[in-house]
């Protein structure tokens, strides 16, 4: 055992001394290792990203959460139809809500929705692109919004359509830095609306603001914009379990609403946390195929580059071979310690990968709106992966030279 790990250490001594004192070869042998470690982990890191602000959306709905829209992208599958869906749905109306809201038995919230960019303007300052919602009283409940500072409206506020408004945290650090902005009045789109709470900060997705925003009563909304264009529904199920059976029973309901006949498509969208997710799963699922074509085309060519340098190696080494033999080596002392210095070879590769890859994480994070972040089991399958590579292939090289008679050895040219 201990002359197993005193090998061991000899053949990384020996490729570490290799590395240092070849370092424009080592560099070359390893790029394609390096290039396909850096591909693969920035992958993972744009995946991981997008992860967490799926988990974030989907958490808005809640677990038991989902809502019907004029058209709901579900996934990569099926693009046609869902360039089809936005020429032909028709837009949700207040009476078909209204039709749900009667005959639903599962489902214990309900909520109608719309929204727009609006300019809001106070004391002469103004923010334009802000996002209107307009949404019942119990929006917060059912969009997860949390209240930092004042109330959400009523229920006898949104019934008598008032000029009542939430706004997020980017409008009161903008315009009432240092002041308590509840029972301030501000413009929204030239209308006077007092405002009577402000939302907790959420936080940019994709360098995009989440705070950019006011809720007013859907009512209000109605009243000032229509209620033609933009609507949606919004439930929360009785509970988790009958949450598909209550997505089931919506969507019986709109069909008979709508006349649907059996077998004819859904003329509108269904979107919830679960569908979120696989939708999700399926755009990562796809540029994961693609990642791992070209992450394995690098690794391929990273390891036969590696495969040649190593001949060379053993070629140049062939004296030192026979010298080792000579004073008693093994067989198996000699493919281990070509076997260690090629994994270590490529192994190094996917450690200089995973800096390059994380150093570009840094740079994306902080300059563009795209969410990478590193994960810590891409950095270990990254070098793990690299060091095989390099292991497997360097099975011949190590193989050959275990294989040399010692007294031809001897004979090369130093």
């Amino acid at each position: 055992m201990k002359s197993s790990r005193a090998s061991f250490f000899e053949a990384a001594a020996v490729a570490l001394d290799s590395l240092r004192t070849s370092k424009l070869r080592s560099f070359l042998t390893l790029l394609g290792i390096i290039l396909s470690t850096t591909t693969l982990i920035a992958v993972m890191a744009v995946i991981h990203g997008m992860d967490v602000y799926v988990a974030q959306t989907a958490s808005t709905m809640g677990n038991d959460g989902f809502s019907i829209l004029r058209v709901a992208f579900t996934g990569p599958r099926d693009p046609k139809r869902f360039i089809q869906a936005q020429r032909t749905n028709p837009d949700l109306r207040r009476e078909e809500y209204a039709f749900l809201k009667d005959r639903a038995r599962l489902i214990r919230e309900f909520s109608i929705s719309a929204n727009r960019g609006v300019k809001v303007t106070y004391a002469g300052d103004y923010l334009d692109g802000v996002l209107c919602t307009g949404i019942t009283s119990n929006g917060a409940l059912l969009t997860n919004t949390q209240i930092a500072t004042g109330r959400f409206f009523t229920d006898t506020e949104d019934q008598r359509r008032l000029n009542v408004v939430l706004i997020g945290s980017d409008l009161k650090d903008r315009f009432f830095p240092n002041v308590d902005p509840v029972g301030k009045i501000i413009a929204v789109d030239g209308l006077p609306f007092e405002v009577i709470g402000v939302g907790r900060p959420k936080g940019s997705v994709f360098g995009q603001s989440q705070d950019n925003y006011i809720s007013i009563p859907v009512e209000t909304y109605f009243k000032i914009y229509g209620d033609k264009k933009d609507i949606r529904y919004n439930f929360a199920a009785i509970d988790r379990d009958h949450l598909h059976e209550a997505e089931d029973e919506i969507t019986a309901l709109i069909r008979a609403f709508r006349h649907l006949r059996p077998g004819q498509d859904d003329n509108f969208g269904l979107q919830s946390s679960d569908s979120l997710v696989s939708t999700w799963d399926q755009l990562t699922g796809a540029i994961a195929s693609a990642a791992v074509g070209i992450v394995s085309v690098f690794m391929v060519v990273g390891g036969v580059v590696i495969m040649n340098i190593m001949l060379a190696v053993v070629t140049e080494r062939t004296r030192e071979i026979g010298v080792r033999k000579s004073v008693g080596a093994r067989r198996q002392d000699i493919l281990n310690q070509f076997l260690v210095e090629s994994s270590m070879l490529a192994g190094m590769g996917g450690f200089i990968g995973v800096a390059i890859a994380w150093l570009v994480a840094v740079a994306v994070r902080n300059f563009t709106p795209v969410p990478m972040e590193v994960p810590l089991n891409a950095v270990l399958i990254g070098v793990s992966l690299s060091a095989i590579v390099g292991l497997f292939f360097g099975i011949y090289p190590a193989r050959r030279a275990a294989r040399l008679d010692p007294i031809v050895a001897l004979r090369a040219e130093s």
